[in-house]
């Protein structure tokens, strides 16, 4: 008998010292385990993949898409005069830089609480409704500067649950043996917005003077609708969770549900987080390790995203130029980031795949520090930071998440880290400010090389810390004391489970 190490419940990936069985005593499992697995052989497995894929990723890949075209369109906008008619085009004014740190605030504070009401209220509901919410603050953006600040902080407030609770989701779908490429897909949305906000704002840009509102001010108008009515559209298709999942058969959920235990253990879907949970969660260091892995690469990530089109400019393009020219670099961010997920589930491993891409972004950072003179070389930095940036940031978390054991952990553990690290986000506002442009934006990006390796020296703490405790677990009997409930209950800390490297 042969089948795809693919898709094969009988010839699973090999993990050397890293597979993992949290569910080693499910002796009254196995025979309808078993039975459930001979009705989907390996051809029926991959439809049935297919099947999720359609309807999971590409759902929550133009969901957090939007999100971010709605968080950085204010880049676009300061180039066709939002920083002009509000008086922040001062070198010595930092208003513009306070009205992004101020989205910041609110998105962090509330991210932990956001997840918990996602598995509370379903994520069709709450997704769907963040959604509305943030496309109808975007629109409100811009009358005044006291405005612009307000509506920063209720974006930020409704953003808050976008990333963390659709990486959640994604996690309680796939195997981590096929994680890497769908986490990469759906955080390449970021890049795709880039790219499309670049050329968004080249086309709404000439509107400007239209109905007596200026450019900026349409880019915010346009895109917030775009996101308010996609939003009534989504409620009906955003995906729940496999075992509330109506477009799969009963059959179809309960071979997904089982494939999911055989990977990585028992959910405790059933039962609601409490707020022991999330204590729990924070006993365990390896937690704050991932909060910097992620944190170290979200000061580089956004300080491009909010000041690339202003550096950019400065190699002498107009406002339309400029905007046409912030799309490449974007866009081979994406193309990057899939070779590298691609290569990252193909050899079952997340580890080096961090590094590589951190070091190629260094090397960019490097490049924009030295060279002042070569527009050319300058730009080509630009696509090596985007490469390097946006491939490490989604191998990260989908290693951290996936690593998380059970619906509680996971829940807690990724808003935490997403919201945990978004507080580089607040840094980044300030990194790039407007007097550094005489000085060719150094102390930006300094700031962001220093960042950038400790999310490196982060990574390989986390190695190192999850290396040694499989070697102990291998090492140490098998609590035979535990039952399964109490197994289920420690995810990932139980002494059966196995984390990936």
């Amino acid at each position: 008998k042969t089948s795809s190490p693919d898709s094969s419940l009988d010839h699973e990936p090999q993990y050397p010292r890293n597979h993992y069985d949290p569910d080693v005593s499910r002796i009254a499992d196995c025979e309808n385990d078993h039975d459930i697995h001979l009705q989907f052989p390996p051809a029926r497995e991959r439809r049935l993949l297919a099947k999720i894929d359609l309807r999971v990723i590409p759902v929550l890949s133009v969901l957090y898409l939007l999100a971010f075209l709605d968080r950085t369109n204010i880049a676009n906008a300061s180039i066709y005069g939002l920083k002009e008619e509000l008086g922040l085009n001062s070198p010595q004014n930092t208003q513009y830089n306070t009205a992004l740190t101020i989205f910041f605030v609110s998105y962090i504070a509330f991210e932990i609480p956001s997840n918990v009401l996602l598995k509370k209220l379903k994520p069709h509901v709450w997704l769907s409704a963040c959604m509305f919410l943030f496309g109808l603050v975007t629109i409100c953006q811009g009358s005044n500067l006291t405005f612009l600040w307000a509506t920063r902080f209720f974006l930020g407030l409704a953003e808050s649950g976008m990333f963390p609770g659709s990486f959640y989701l994604i996690g309680m779908w796939y195997k981590r043996s096929e994680a890497q490429k769908r986490y990469s897909f759906f955080f390449g949305s970021t890049s795709l917005a880039g790219a499309f906000g670049g050329l968004l704002a080249s086309a709404i840009g000439k509107m400007d003077g239209m109905r007596g509102y200026k450019g900026w001010r349409w880019i915010f108008i346009l895109e917030g609708l775009l996101t308010a009515l996609v939003a009534i559209w989504f409620y009906f298709i955003i995906p729940d969770f496999p075992e509330n999942a109506k477009w799969l058969t009963e059959e179809e959920r309960t071979y997904v549900e089982m494939r999911l235990r055989k990977d990585q253990g028992r959910s405790a879907a059933e039962r609601p987080i409490e707020f022991r949970d999330v204590i729990n969660v924070f006993k365990d260091y390896k937690i704050f390790i991932g909060g910097f892995m992620y944190f170290g690469l979200i000061v580089p990530a956004y300080g491009y995203a909010f000041f690339a089109p202003g550096i950019i400019q400065t190699y002498g393009y107009s406002p339309i130029g400029t905007q046409l020219h912030s799309v490449p670099p974007w866009a081979a961010s994406f193309t990057f980031a899939m070779i590298v997920a691609f290569f990252s589930d193909r050899f079952k491993h997340r580890f080096a795949f961090t590094l590589i891409p951190i070091c190629i972004a260094i090397t960019g950072f490097g490049i924009l520090i030295t060279v002042h003179d070569r527009h050319d070389l300058e730009y080509a930095a630009l696509f090596m930071v985007t490469m390097g940036v946006y491939s490490a940031m989604p191998v990260i978390v989908c290693w951290f998440n996936m690593n998380l054991g059970g619906h509680h952990r996971r829940a807690v553990g990724t808003a935490w880290q997403i919201g945990f690290g978004n507080i580089g986000g607040i840094i980044a506002t300030y990194s790039f400010l407007p007097g550094d442009k005489a000085k060719f934006f150094k102390p930006g990006y300094s700031i962001c090389i220093g960042f950038i390796c400790l999310s490196a020296a982060s990574c390989i703490v986390y190695a190192v810390s999850i290396l040694v405790q499989n070697r102990e677990r291998d090492k140490r009997p098998r609590d035979l004391g535990l039952t399964e409930y109490g197994k289920t209950e420690l995810g990932d800390l139980s002494p059966d489970y196995r984390y990936l490297l």
